[in-house]
């Protein structure tokens, strides 16, 4: 029974150092606890919405939808680099004037600065590579082959871009860019290089030519490099850029707009009284109908509740509407898993068990359904998690399977360990009724 006790105090003390961390961690503080603020979607604390239209006349049509895909991939990669927590980017398909318009969405959470938010979307360069026209004619000898040449556009653009990285060129030490192809691109680059030997394949960074090679061989290895006179600075600039996502095709931004918080200036606000009014009304519900046993219910909650707080701080968990949603519902399954422990010590307690043993038999008799339920409501958020397409649905699942998996901890360890450390043994007299429940003495 002395463990017991002691394990009871740590838990409590654990308990109370968790609270004051989830308190004063989102008081603006400096210094560690300042790392872990609660985040808050855009539906909470406002944000930007940019609106791009996409540029894809030149690619064939059974693969426009496969490049808006690879577009909004490479924008969510960018955007992540820069720590924009939860950003919610979608395509959009519509019409105007008989004519297709492809839209790419972007919501920040958290950036209310326009032009901060559009210059962490950046600039990012759309890569082309292009061959010679057949009827290719010099019309300046003195100029460079950029000028004196016309190019025609190819299938390889960025979206086949695997990787980009700084090198430096042997003979003349200066900084370039080398990429690689992913498999598609390899062979397409393969295919290229092999009709065009002797002959110029032309580089393009947002239109315009940077490097003019000349085929040699054919580059069957899926690698290329980038020249352009490059600073050091300005090829890590590129390379970064490239890596991160060359666009695989250009787009142009065609609205923007700062909106606060879609719930409300006092949306938080409001969701937390309800919160705390609904804790209130179930800890008087479990004070009343379960006495006792309620109390240290009410207690395990308490620290429930700090726990989740704490894990939502820790792993960087985005609090929106729907997420607080999932939290309020994991209270209910909580409060439902100590509901049936108390049953079953009731059963028990019926039986003839002295306190103690009753006790521990109805949590061992609890502890199979409890289980059971927590692991299907687990499974279920899980599957919703991973098949889910709106960040508000993942969301509400990370949330949810957070708040199930506590709730079994808090139920199972957290109300037997409170409830062995009060150490009464006999069922009988006072105690009889402090164990009891409803309105029997």
């Amino acid at each position: 029974m002395t463990k017991i006790r002691i394990y009871a105090v740590l838990l409590l003390i654990a308990g109370l150092l968790l609270g004051a961390f989830v308190h004063y961690s989102g008081q603006g503080n400096q210094g560690f606890l300042s790392k872990f603020p609660f985040k808050l979607g855009l539906d909470l604390n406002g944000g930007t919405h940019l609106v791009y239209q996409a540029s894809v006349t030149d690619i064939p049509a059974a693969e426009v939808s496969d490049a808006m895909n690879t577009l909004k991939n490479v924008i969510e990669a960018r955007i992540n680099a820069f720590g924009v927590a939860e950003p919610i980017i979608q395509t959009e398909k519509s019409s105007s004037n008989g004519q297709d318009l492809n839209k790419l969405i972007v919501e920040l959470p958290g950036v209310t600065d326009i032009n901060k938010a559009v210059e962490l979307i950046g600039k990012t360069p759309v890569l082309e590579f292009k061959t010679e026209k057949p009827s290719a004619t010099t019309q300046n000898a003195s100029s460079s082959d950029a000028v004196a040449v016309e190019y025609e556009s190819t299938q390889l653009t960025g979206r086949y871009l695997k990787s980009a990285q700084v090198e430096f060129d042997q003979n003349t030490n200066q900084p370039i860019v080398g990429i690689t192809f992913n498999d598609e691109g390899k062979k397409l680059f393969a295919d290229m290089t092999s009709a065009n030997i002797g002959k110029t394949i032309a580089i393009f960074l947002d239109g315009h030519p940077i490097s003019t090679p000349v085929v040699q061989t054919s580059i069957t290895d899926g690698k290329a490099i980038i020249t352009g006179r490059f600073t050091p600075t300005q090829a890590r600039s590129l390379a970064q850029d490239l890596k991160f996502g060359a666009l695989p095709v250009p787009i142009e931004l065609v609205g923007t707009q700062t909106i606060g918080a879609s719930l409300g200036s006092n949306a938080l606000s409001s969701s937390v009284k309800a919160g705390e009014w609904g804790f209130i009304i179930v800890a008087l519900f479990l004070v009343l109908w379960y006495r006792l046993p309620g109390l240290v219910a009410v207690v395990s909650l308490g620290i429930y509740v700090i726990l989740v707080l704490a894990s939502f701080k820790i792993l960087g968990v985005v609090l929106t509407s729907a997420g607080l949603a999932g939290f309020i519902i994991s209270i209910g399954m909580a409060v439902d898993g100590n509901i049936l422990i108390f049953e079953r010590m009731r059963e028990e307690l019926a039986k003839g068990y002295s306190l103690e043993d009753g006790i521990k038999e109805g949590f061992a008799r609890a502890w199979l359904s409890i289980r059971d339920s927590n692991l299907s409501s687990i499974i279920t958020g899980a599957i919703l998690f991973f098949t889910a397409t709106s960040p508000l649905i993942k969301g509400f699942a990370f949330v949810f399977i957070i708040g199930v998996a506590v709730s079994a901890f808090t139920s199972v360890v957290v109300s037997r360990t409170f409830l062995l450390a009060l150490g009464v043994k006999e069922y009988k007299g006072i105690t009889k009724f402090l164990f009891g429940n409803g309105i029997r003495k």
